[in-house]
């Protein structure tokens, strides 16, 4: 959320513990529709992500959220009254930040089928080093975000 400073074109933040305006729908029809049809496709792929190990879900849904805030209300209320996904969504509206046992959980699922995978089934050796250095980068990537519950 932003406010207009009268002496000044650019805006000016807001406190930073204040959420986030969520914007409305679009105006025209036609980018509403293709809002939603973004949407609907990181809802996709956000749910495939729940079974594929370099596939992030929370980014996803995260994205699905802003598309459908501009695309069709109804469709993000359902997503932010979703039981699973609403409040990992409303967690990163409010505080920018994803729990830390959804983080913890994920690194560590997404550690044990990219483990799977390169023991298992990739024959080649650098396409094992590949997913590899790819599945640490997403760790410490994931675990840089913050997370308000973090224990001390």
């Amino acid at each position: 959320m932003s406010t207009r400073d009268p002496d000044s074109a650019a805006a000016v933040p807001t406190a930073p513990d204040q959420p986030a305006q969520e914007p409305g729908e679009h105006r025209s029809p036609w980018v509403r529709a293709i809002f939603l049809a973004a949407g609907s496709l990181c809802v996709l792929l956000g749910l495939i992500g729940l079974f594929l190990p370099l596939l992030p879900t929370t980014p996803f849904l995260l994205l699905a959220a802003a598309c459908y805030a501009r695309g069709s209300r109804r469709f993000y209320d359902w997503l932010l009254a979703n039981r699973t996904f609403g409040p990992l969504i409303h967690e990163w509206r409010k505080h920018r930040s994803i729990p830390y046992r959804t983080k913890i959980s994920a690194i560590a699922l997404m550690s044990f089928t990219l483990g799977i995978s390169i023991v298992f089934f990739v024959p080649v050796m650098w396409v094992k080093g590949l997913l590899g250095a790819m599945g640490v980068g997403l760790a410490i990537w994931m675990y840089r975000m913050p997370s308000r519950d973090r224990p001390r």
